[in-house]
């Protein structure tokens, strides 16, 4: 078996994109990467360029996935927000057993328990129990609120009503957040560090934020009037399934966003969340929302609604 490591996502999608960031940063370590992509694109050729094996495979295809795992000594596995979670988990914990991996870094949210808000996060936590009952080394990267899916939800919201529009209760509500990089770093620390003991959970928050602070970090990087309008959950869910989300992400953050709102997180209490997973294992201190927004300025900035229907 050779050292390498097999990168699921590795192209990077929608949601945070930890694949990408995980397979460039282990190639910049002199690390071997098979990047697992859906398909040949000016992604996966920047990744071959790069000098990653690309594998064209499918998630939900046991063989496609067989085949991806041979000759391999690690995996991290990050199934994007959407159905198909429990096949792709038996079909990469399958392939992991039996091509005898011994270390799989496992993606899931931050809350993952039989008794979690959102039916995401308890699918979750069985294919924790998938992976513990395959034997393959399992580790258990439990990640917040990526700042790029706020980010995202707030662009959104911008270019034709300026307001950000959640239903998150008022502006001192606190959202637990986490930059995919930030979750990335610790992905591949895990990775290429000293073994762990198989079924360790790694639960990580970056930054503990208020709507306020969110709103604030925007106005002041695009320097425009931006503010919070507090919309219900049925606003929410139509207007997020007009531009085109699917219903399992939708179903998800519904959940999640009645959680938070429900949850009456302090300022104080968010603050000491912060975890030194981030520092001790990714190797940097957690990046505050502000410096990720001002780092993806020219990605985020508002677009007139024609110019993102061409886009």
């Amino acid at each position: 078996m050779t050292n390498t490591v097999l990168v699921t996502s590795a192209a990077g999608g929608s949601q945070g994109r930890t694949g990408r960031h995980v397979a460039e940063m282990l190639l910049q370590r002199g690390v071997s990467v098979r990047a697992f992509v859906r398909q040949i694109d000016e992604r996966s050729d920047r990744l071959k360029s790069l000098g990653a094996d690309i594998f064209v495979g499918d998630f939900l295809d046991v063989r496609s996935v067989e085949r991806a795992a041979r000759d391999v000594s690690s995996v991290y596995f990050a199934y994007p927000v959407q159905d198909g979670l429990a096949e792709a988990t038996a079909a990469m914990a399958f392939a992991a057993r039996r091509h005898g991996i011994s270390r799989l870094v496992n993606l899931v949210m931050y809350q993952s328990s039989i008794d979690a808000p959102t039916p995401r996060m308890r699918q979750n936590y069985l294919s924790e129990q998938v992976f513990e009952w395959a034997g393959v080394g399992p580790l258990h990267l439990r990640a917040t609120v990526f700042y790029e899916n706020v980010a995202r939800l707030v662009g959104a919201s911008m270019p034709n009503r300026g307001a950000v529009r959640l239903p998150l209760g008022n502006e001192n509500t606190i959202l637990p957040l986490i930059s995919a990089e930030d979750v990335s770093r610790i992905a591949v620390g895990l990775l290429t560090g000293p073994a762990r003991p198989a079924g360790s959970a790694f639960p990580v928050i970056g930054s503990a934020n208020s709507i306020g602070e969110i709103v604030g970090a925007f106005a002041r990087v695009f320097d425009r009037d931006v503010h919070y309008e507090e919309i219900t959950d049925e606003q929410w869910r139509s207007e997020v399934t007009e531009r085109g989300w699917n219903a399992h992400a939708v179903e998800h953050l519904s959940s999640l966003w009645k959680s938070l709102r429900g949850a009456g997180l302090s300022a104080e209490a968010g603050r000491f969340a912060v975890t030194d997973t981030i520092e001790e294992i990714g190797g940097a201190k957690p990046k505050s929302f502000e410096q990720f927004v001002r780092e993806q300025q020219s990605e985020l900035a508002p677009r007139p609604l024609a110019a993102r229907a061409q886009a």
